[in-house]
């Protein structure tokens, strides 16, 4: 585990303890980036001589490596001066945390436009009150930002006055920034991290785009950038946590991450889970969100990590790590969470085998099982207690009819057969399948986690893989925020744009204000 998060201390000298333990780990960290741009310039230097498909393979791959293990790097600096501000004595040489030199700061281009943003001082002297101010010079600070379709420089401008009566000096403050000491404003935030984990351009790749537009902003820049970043917006991921294992009835699924194992030389396999709440077929009050957690294995602890304090139901595959999750409470006798397992999963098996068969056994339960799709599809956004009775009324005959058929079909065939295999699938999870018709609240499939893990399956197939496991992390925060505005119909841009804009100085204790079905409505009743 990261010792950025770790928590924090209350003691001022644990607390500067903890802050130099993690400069040494970015020190430590230092040396392995410098190593690896070594070897990535070094391969393009070979690739000028002949260029090929597999050296252009091994410098994608150090690429990403990189930009995930800055990101890192810049999301446990910022942890570590979060740790150091928080202590009550100031920091000493020794323990006062540092960024590396980058350099002097490139200017930024003169051929971006400019847009320049006045603070106006007051009219009259908060000192004596006196009304003749005179000025007497002003401070200036160049944003990079992002607008669509091309970058913008807005400068913000602060006229400096004193009053000629009692030769006070008055200047409005200077704007907050997302990242201190940095120039990004939080639209090209935003857009840097929806390009990212929205669209699936890795941000070697943003890099080349926006050279194009004339701007050199190295992939190691974005990597800093978007390691701050989810620094800062991870404590509102966690409340979307809270509010997703709040609900009663839940969804949740894995998928298989490549991850970058340098020390190794290959890559292992990482896990993203998401945890799905979304009441909008059953006409549920609650906004639907996402949570994405990130594990380097499989292991069914993990499982439980995702689903520590949740009760009710649970719509999941046949995966056996959730199966510790659904035995009952031994102080209640009863279980924590019951199982509803996916119709799509069944499904997929009989119709994999009539795809490759052309079985009629197989074609004839999916003709059964299609009936009572169409009657979910006729109930959706109904009332539990509408759906309920609808299930009861016109989909539990039909259920018994399904059973009745495969228990007859499995008697008649070869016990080794891929059809018969299929059929005890669906027989063998028959009291988890047919959960839906006892709660009106419950879904058929568990689709609802399927979609939310699809973009992640095709970011996968652009990326290749994860830089590391705290690149893995990292982008559990990201996914969580983005998918949760789009399950929200909001623009995920847009939203995280104003939010990084914000955060900085929200109060920890109104970060709800911040969730999107929130800051939706806060849109609202300002528009109107």
């Amino acid at each position: 585990m990261s010792l950025s998060t770790a928590e924090l201390p209350a003691d001022p000298a644990a607390l500067r303890a903890l802050a130099a333990a993690m400069q040494a780990q970015l020190r430590a960290r230092d040396l392995i980036i410098e190593a690896l741009r070594a070897q990535l310039a070094a391969l393009r230097r070979a690739r000028f001589g002949a260029s090929s498909e597999k050296l252009d393979r091994q410098i994608e791959q150090l690429e990403l490596a990189l930009g995930d293990i800055e990101e890192t790097a810049a999301h446990d600096q910022a942890a570590a001066e979060a740790a150091q501000a928080k202590a009550d004595a100031p920091p000493t040489p020794a323990d006062r945390p540092t960024r590396k030199p980058r350099g002097p700061r490139r200017p930024l281009p003169e051929h971006l436009p400019r847009e320049i943003i006045r603070h106006e001082p007051p009219s009259c002297c908060a000192a004596c009150g006196g009304d003749k101010l005179s000025v007497i010079g002003e401070d200036s600070r160049e944003v990079l930002e992002f607008v669509p379709a091309h970058f913008k420089v807005t400068v913000h401008v602060r006229p400096k006055v004193s009053c000629r009566a009692c030769e006070a000096v008055a200047q409005q403050p200077m704007p907050s920034v997302p990242l201190d000491r940095a120039l990004p404003g939080p639209g090209l935030l935003a857009h840097v991290a929806v390009a990212k984990f929205c669209d699936h351009l890795p941000l070697y790749r943003q890099s080349e785009i926006y050279a194009r537009s004339g701007l050199q902003l190295d992939r190691s820049l974005l990597a800093e950038w978007m390691g701050r970043t989810a620094f800062l917006l991870q404590p509102l991921a966690e409340v979307i946590g809270q509010h997703v294992r709040a609900g009663s009835t839940l969804h949740a699924d894995d998928t298989p991450v490549p991850v970058l194992d340098p020390g190794r030389g290959k890559t292992k396999t990482g896990r993203l889970w998401t945890l799905v709440r979304d009441e909008r077929p059953w006409a549920g009050p609650a906004p639907p969100a996402a949570f994405y957690l990130y594990s380097p294995d499989r292991k069914g602890e993990h499982a439980a990590t995702l689903l520590a304090g949740c009760k009710g139901f649970l719509h999941a595959d046949g995966y056996a790590g959730f199966e510790k999750l659904y035995a009952p409470d031994p102080a209640t006798g009863k279980p924590r969470l019951a199982e509803v397992a996916c119709w799509a999963h069944a499904r997929r098996k009989l119709y994999e085998e009539h795809q490759s068969t052309g079985s009629p056994a197989a074609g004839e339960a999916l003709t059964r099982m299609a009936e009572l799709l169409a009657i979910e599809a006729d109930i959706a956004g109904r009332s539990p207690a509408r759906r309920l009775a609808e299930r009861q009324a016109r989909s539990a005959q039909k259920l018994d009819d399904l059973k009745g058929f495969l228990d007859r079909t499995l008697a008649q065939i070869s016990r080794k057969s891929v059809l018969a295999g299929a059929i005890r699938y669906a027989t063998a999870r028959w009291v988890a399948l047919s959960r839906f018709t006892t709660d009106g609240r419950l879904e058929m499939t568990n689709n609802a986690a399927e979609r939310a893990i699809r973009p992640l399956a095709l970011g996968r197939k652009n990326y290749l893989f994860a830089g590391s496991d705290a690149g893995g992390e990292r982008a559990a925060v990201f996914y969580t925020l983005i998918t949760t505005a789009r399950l929200n119909d909001l623009d995920p841009e847009a939203w995280l744009a104003d939010v990084i804009g914000r955060i900085a100085d929200h109060p920890a204790s109104r970060i709800g204000e911040l969730l999107p079905w929130n800051w939706r409505t806060l849109q609202e009743q300002q528009a109107a």
